[in-house]
């Protein structure tokens, strides 16, 4: 899936001349080739894709809209990107800020000055090619899913559920959660899975008021089992959460359940096109506190899914984002009594004009095993 296009689009109305993308989710993003190493360089007309001799041949027949070109050690990066800065009389040049490190900055600032200075001997030391944040640029692209990138996603959660499916009837209190996540993992893969998503979060009994706990060489214990994984398909990824039970709730764990499911509703029925993403939070975080456990919803309604499984929007009491159609978020609120258990609910939806669409299919009444 290539989005070349969309980003000279975007260049054209930029302040700087070309955007430089290094980071591997971007370069993903636009040129729809995964490799560990390489760069893209992006104007407004034309784009350069810069890769060493492990992925030249296969990027050469993957990537369209772009020049394609061979790294080596005499022929480096900073080398070739600066022979187009000269060529085609860049001044400035976007850049991830929020992904590329101090020492990283700097290295490439000094690199592509000292590369100029070469081409052009008559270069002032003091004449820079200025570097100016632009993750900004790509973070707004990559929040809205086209709809191939939809259909994609789709299918990662669809391998996700077919995945914990399976797992259900091997849960039991003689494993443990370490257990349990290998074959959750296994599953994954075996129905089609490129990779996890992320590694899953399988925490039981008193460990379920951990929201990130970590899977462990314990027993599956009593109470609450929270289950959070993701199938990372085709570039693409899903986030499910399904909190069950080992053996049968009590009174206050029901009502701390049934608290949860509603307050995952509230928010997804809140969420269309065009509304403050405080908000949605908002909806979802009124339910809880009416409940009686405001203190103990400690994170965001949700966040963005998509190349990765947490990019923009972020829909949480401090979020500053307006939900845009075409953007896929979680719809994850969630209840943690600490020492005692959690419970966290989560599906990904489509925000439209009018509304959303789930886009996860598991069902949602509370599992007792």
């Amino acid at each position: 899936m290539n989005n070349i296009a969309a980003i000279k689009r975007s260049v054209a109305n930029e302040e700087f001349d070309a955007l430089l993308i290094l980071s591997p989710e971007n370069r993903l993003f636009a040129t729809g080739f995964e490799t560990s190493d390489g760069a893209l360089l992006v104007t407004s007309s034309e784009a350069w894709f810069y890769t060493d001799m492990r992925y030249i041949e296969a990027a050469t027949a993957a990537i369209s809209d772009a020049y394609v070109k061979l790294v080596t050690n005499d022929s480096t990066y900073t080398k070739q990107i600066a022979s187009i800065i000269a060529e085609k009389h860049i001044n400035s040049i976007g850049f991830e800020d929020s992904s590329l490190s101090y020492t990283k900055y700097h290295e490439w600032d000094e690199k592509l000055s000292s590369e100029l200075r070469e081409i052009e001997p008559g270069r002032s030391p003091s004449t820079r090619i200025e570097l100016m944040p632009a993750q900004k640029l790509l973070n707004d692209l990559r929040m809205i899913k086209s709809s191939d990138a939809l259909e994609i996603m789709i299918e990662a959660q669809r391998i996700s559920e077919k995945s914990f499916n399976e797992i259900l009837p091997l849960i039991s209190t003689d494993m443990t959660e370490k257990d349990l996540a290998a074959e959750l993992i296994y599953r994954l893969l075996k129905n089609g899975a490129d990779d996890k998503s992320f590694d899953p979060i399988i925490v039981s009994g008193p460990k379920s008021s951990m929201p990130h706990g970590v899977p462990g060489n314990v027993k599956i214990g009593k109470g609450f089992l929270t289950i959070d994984f993701g199938a990372r398909y085709d570039g693409w990824c899903s986030d499910t959460t399904r909190t069950l039970c080992i053996g049968a709730p009590d009174e206050e764990m029901a009502k701390v359940y049934d608290t949860v499911l509603k307050a995952q509703e509230a928010g997804i029925n809140a969420a269309r096109a065009g509304i403050a993403a405080s908000q949605v939070d908002a909806a979802a975080r009124d339910v809880i506190k009416d409940a009686g456990y405001g203190e103990y919803f400690g994170h965001g309604f949700g966040h963005g899914v998509g190349i990765q499984v947490h990019e923009a929007p972020t829909a949480s009491p401090i979020s500053k984002d307006v939900l845009q159609a075409g953007a896929i978020i979680s719809a994850e609120p969630g209840i943690y009594l600490p020492g005692r258990y959690g419970v966290r609910i989560e599906d990904v939806i489509y925000i439209t004009e009018n509304g959303c669409e789930n886009i996860t299919k598991l069902p949602k009444n509370l599992i007792v095993l």
